[in-house]
C-alpha cells in the first residue's frame, strides 16, 4: 500500500508532518538539556521575585535516560551460522564512527522517541557504504498503516551564514524505495530536485531505533514522558526552597517607632536595606520608654518540608523509571552488600534489556541496507543478523569469570561463548583466536609446552651429588 504522490508532494507531507511534531521533540530535549520553563510557580510570584531567584532544576530526567543509554553498548554483529562476530561488519560501523554515533543515537531515540541510521553509497570506497545516525529533530519517517515498515523520509537542515547567524538556504533528503532525492527549497513549501540517486533497492535506505514502541504507535514515545509530572514538582520545590530560604530562614524582626533614618551602625553611619533585612546589629537612641520604641524577632521559618517533599518526590522518580534509591542520594533499607546492590538494579537492568531489542531491530536493518549495497542483492542470512550488547548488569568481574569457567569446564558452553560472555570485544576476540591458533600449531609441531608454559631445557640438568647417608644412631647409657 503507498501514496499516490509526487516527489514533491512527499517533501511537502512530511515537512508538515514534522512541523506537527516538532514542538514536542523540542519540549522533550528542552528537560533533557535542562532547559525547560518552571511550571507550577504562579505567574504573579515570578513577577515579585523578578531576578533576585532564579529557577532551580533538578535535572532528574538527564539522569533517567543516562542510566539506560550508558547500558547500551553495541559489541559486534553476528551472522547465524558463525560463531563469531563479523570482522567485515564490525569494520564498516566502525569506518563510519558508529562506536560514538550509536550512543548519540541511543539518547536521542530515548528522549525524542525515535532517532534514524541512514545508508548511503560512498562515492570514494564503494565496500564502504556511509552510515550516518540522524535526530529526530532534523528527520520524519511516516509508516505504512498496513505493513507498519517505512515508506518514506525526510531530512531537513540548514546551511547557515558564519557572518550574520542567519538561514541561507534551506535543503532536505527524500528516502523513497527506488530512489534519495536531493532538494533546495525555494520558498515555503517549494521544493527544487537538486540531485538524486536512484538505487533501485526496493526500500528506503533509512533505518529507525524506536524506543517503546507500541502496534499502533510504530515511531515510538519519549523515555521521560512518565517522570515529567514529578520532576516539574522537584523544580518547583526547590525554587520554592530558595523563595523560602531568601525571605523566611533567616529571623525576622518588627520594629515599632522608629523611622529609617533611625538604623545606624555603631558608628552612627546608616545602614544598608540588606543589612536591615538581614537582620544585623542596630544602633539608635530611641527608647522604649521615652519613645515607645521596640524590637521584636520572630522565630525562623523550618524548611524541612520542602526537602522532605523533595525526597518523597524521588522516591516517586526512582519508581517510575526503575532506578535504585542510591542514584537519587537516597539511602536504602538494606545493607550495601553486593547481593544487595544487584537485587536493586533487576528492575533497570530488564529495562535495559527490552531497550534493546527495538534497538537491535534498527542495527540489523542498517547492516541489511549496507550489505545490499556492497553486494548488490540481498542476503537471506541477514535476515537472522544478531546484535551482540555488552551485558547490562553489573556483576563484579571476578563473580563473572568464576561463573563463566565453571560453564565452560561442564561444557555447557564452549570458551569462545565464554570470552564473549566476559564483554571482551571483536577486536580482543579475533585476537585471543589467533593466538589459540598459534599455540596448536605449535603443539602440532611437537612443541607441547609452547604458549602453556615453560619449555624444558634442551639438555637433561646435570643431577646433584647425593646426600651422604645417615649415620648410625648411637646407643644410649
Amino acid at each position: 500500500m503507498d501514496l499516490n504522490l509526487s516527489e514533491e508532494d512527499w517533501a511537502t507531507y512530511l515537512s508538515r508532518s514534522h512541523d506537527f511534531e516538532l514542538q514536542e521533540l523540542q519540549e522533550y530535549n528542552a528537560y533533557y538539556e535542562g532547559t525547560q520553563p518552571l511550571s507550577y510557580m504562579h505567574p504573579e510570584l515570578l513577577k515579585e521575585i523578578g531576578e533576585q531567584i532564579r529557577q532551580v532544576v533538578i535535572n532528574w530526567p538527564q539522569l533517567v535516560i543516562d542510566a539506560i543509554e550508558e547500558r547500551l553498548d553495541v559489541e559486534g554483529f553476528r551472522y547465524p551460522d558463525t560463531d563469531s562476530a563479523s570482522d567485515e561488519l564490525w569494520r564498516i560501523w566502525q569506518a563510519n564512527g558508529m562506536d560514538e554515533k550509536s550512543q548519540q543515537a541511543h539518547t536521542d531515540a530515548l528522549v525524542m522517541k525515535r532517532s534514524f541510521l541512514v545508508v548511503g553509497s560512498n562515492p570514494k570506497d564503494a565496500t564502504t557504504p556511509l552510515v550516518t545516525a540522524e535526530s529526530p529533530l532534523q528527520m520524519y519517517a511516516d509508516f505504512d498503516p498496513a505493513t507498519r515498515q517505512i515508506r518514506a523520509a525526510l531530512k531537513r537542515y540548514n546551511e547557515i551564514d558564519p557572518l550574520t547567524a542567519a538561514v541561507r538556504d534551506r535543503y532536505a533528503t527524500l528516502y523513497r524505495p527506488d530512489a534519495t532525492v536531493h532538494f533546495k527549497s525555494g520558498g515555503p513549501g517549494t521544493w527544487t530536485v537538486i540531485d538524486r540517486d536512484d538505487h533501485n533497492v526496493g526500500e528506503p535506505l533509512v533505518a529507525v531505533l524506536a524506543n517503546r514502541g507500541r502496534l499502533l504507535v510504530p515511531g515510538g514515545q519519549s523515555g521521560l514522558k512518565v517522570v515529567l509530572p514529578v520532576s516539574d514538582a522537584a523544580c518547583k520545590m526547590a525554587t520554592d526552597l530558595m523563595v523560602g530560604a531568601e525571605f523566611h530562614a533567616l529571623p525576622r524582626r518588627a520594629a515599632f517607632g522608629f523611622d529609617e533614618e533611625d538604623f545606624v551602625d555603631v558608628n552612627g553611619k546608616q545602614l544598608s536595606v540588606w543589612s536591615r533585612l538581614a537582620g544585623r546589629i542596630w544602633s539608635t537612641s530611641k527608647t522604649r520608654k521615652e519613645d515607645g520604641a521596640d524590637v521584636v524577632q520572630f522565630p525562623a521559618a523550618d524548611l524541612a518540608n520542602f526537602t522532605g517533599t523533595i525526597e518523597f518526590l524521588a522516591r516517586m522518580v526512582a519508581a517510575l523509571a526503575a532506578l535504585p534509591p542510591n542514584y537519587l542520594g537516597l539511602s536504602a533499607d538494606d545493607a550495601a552488600s553486593a547481593d544487595a546492590i544487584r537485587s536493586r538494579e533487576t528492575r533497570l537492568v530488564k529495562r535495559c534489556e527490552r531497550t534493546q531489542k527495538p534497538f537491535e531491530a534498527g542495527h540489523e536493518r542498517m547492516n541489511r541496507l549496507v550489505m545490499r549495497i556492497v553486494e548488490g542483492d540481498w542476503d537471506p542470512r541477514l535476515l537472522r543478523l544478531e546484535t551482540l550488547w555488552r551485558d547490562p548488569a553489573t556483576p563484579t568481574f571476578a563473580q563473572k569469570a568464576d561463573a563463566t569457567v565453571k560453564l565452560v569446564q561442564a561444557n555447557i558452553i564452549p570458551v569462545e561463548q565464554g570470552r564473549e560472555d566476559l564483554g571482551y570485544t571483536a577486536v580482543q576476540l579475533a585476537r585471543m583466536r589467533e593466538m589459540d591458533d598459534r599455540a596448536l600449531d605449535r603443539a602440532m609441531a611437537g612443541d607441547f609446552a609452547a604458549g602453556y608454559g615453560p619449555k624444558p631445557p634442551s639438555e637433561p640438568p646435570t643431577p646433584a651429588d647425593p646426600l651422604p647417608a645417615p649415620a648410625d644412631p648411637v646407643p644410649a647409657g
